[in-house]
């Protein structure tokens, strides 16, 4: 797995520091959020520190529900998203690649499966957009 960058506990994560270090994938970044706050203006962003992993993530939430987290890589970001078992059949459904599909019906765990996606071009920024309002389906 990549390693993940921002992990000085005492500098907060601003814009300008963000598109310094994903570049390119600026675009995308801004896509997705520009998406949240036209489509789901009663979401919130934060960014915290978590201790575990040493670094800064960016947190999306409803209310208290996660929707996803992201965490910032070397020229670029990878979205984060832990669906409940009961996603399963919404996911199997979607549009989305087969691979993230079979990637996520392979991903272990008793409660939760995850999917990352690392972000490398808009067909990875679209993913992210259709699992967003997969996880915004699931109560």
């Amino acid at each position: 797995m990549e390693t993940i960058v921002l992990t000085d506990r005492f500098t907060t994560p601003t814009d300008e520091l963000i598109f310094s270090i994903i570049g390119d994938k600026r675009i995308y970044w801004q896509g997705i959020i520009s998406y949240l706050l036209d489509n789901h203006s009663d979401t919130s962003e934060v960014w915290r520190f978590y201790d575990d992993g040493k670094c800064w993530l960016f947190r999306t939430l409803k209310k208290n529900k996660t929707i996803f987290w992201i965490g910032i890589l070397d020229d670029t970001f990878r979205v984060s998203f832990y669906l409940a078992e009961k996603a399963t059949p919404l996911i199997v459904q979607s549009e989305l690649t087969e691979k993230i599909k079979k990637d996520f019906l392979n991903t272990a765990g008793n409660k939760f499966r995850s999917i990352t996606i690392k972000m490398s071009d808009a067909a990875d920024a679209e993913n992210v957009i259709k699992l967003i309002e997969i996880k915004l389906k699931l109560k």
